[in-house]
């Protein structure tokens, strides 16, 4: 039976939980006002017997203390944290992986992005979901984290998600003034965008996107467009815009052929 064991955060680098064994070929980074902990069956699907890393984002679980940082410096945490890997990331997760995957193309092997943007490049549109971030924080911390997060999982983006993988007590182990801290500046609208950056991708990536996610499936035939010949968009059957919590086993059977593709 696998093993999990958790890592600490330091000032250079994130908290993190280990999956199967000591060591790990694989990492996944979550979604906003989630943790490590919010993974579900997806984690030991890909972890098999390469391992896996789950990380606590800047500003979730145990990284609290890096809720200040911008998604460029969080990419440089997740790279500190990380190392040479497959790097899986999901929604914001997604956004700071592709992040370290231009900062750092000599680390991240293979990309899979899971509902991921490369951020908003029209400045008017940016403008405004930065004031909606800003929004959304301001009420985190005057509902506090419990009614804030039955708010935000009421959105149409979270409704196909079942009851197992909403997470609501493992998302009520963050703390609301460093969620708000990661809205104000990891949020997309606080985000540079990377749109004129994905040529400088060199490693094969995968796009994930549920049948069921119309605004992410666009999103994400732009993303290949921008990498190239090295990107790739599959889409989940019944599935939203956590596909991997919504479907883990075909999701994770599409990533797993993606990063292992059957030798000939």
């Amino acid at each position: 039976m696998s093993s999990e064991r958790n890592l600490e955060a330091t000032e250079t680098s994130l908290a993190a939980r280990l999956f199967s064994g000591n060591a790990y070929r694989r990492v996944f980074v979550h979604g906003f006002a989630q943790n490590n902990r919010c993974i579900g069956p997806f984690a030991q699907l890909i972890a098999g017997s390469e391992g896996l890393l789950a990380v606590d984002a800047p500003g979730h679980g145990n990284s609290a203390e890096h809720a200040s940082a911008s998604i460029t410096q969080g990419a440089e945490l997740l790279c500190a944290t990380a190392g040479p890997a497959q790097y899986i990331g999901y929604s914001m997760g997604g956004r700071l992986s592709l992040q370290a995957a231009i900062s750092h193309p000599e680390l991240v092997s293979s990309l899979v992005l899971i509902g991921a943007t490369a951020g908003i490049q029209d400045t008017a549109e940016r403008t405004d979901r930065r004031q909606w971030d800003y929004e959304q924080a301001e009420l985190l911390e005057s509902l506090g984290i419990e009614q804030f997060l039955q708010m935000w999982l009421d959105q149409p983006l979270f409704r196909g998600l079942p009851d197992a993988a909403r997470f609501h007590k493992e998302r009520e182990e963050n703390t609301a003034e460093a969620l708000a801290a990661s809205l104000r500046l990891a949020g997309t609208g606080s985000m540079i965008p990377l749109w004129d950056h994905l040529q400088q991708i060199t490693c094969p990536v995968l796009v994930l996107t549920g049948i069921n996610d119309a605004r992410y499936s666009e999103i994400a035939e732009r993303l290949v467009a921008g990498i190239g010949n090295n990107a790739t968009h599959r889409v989940i059957a019944d599935a939203g815009h956590a596909a991997h919590l919504e479907q883990p086993e075909s999701t994770a059977e599409t990533v797993l052929s993606f990063l292992d593709p059957p030798s000939h």
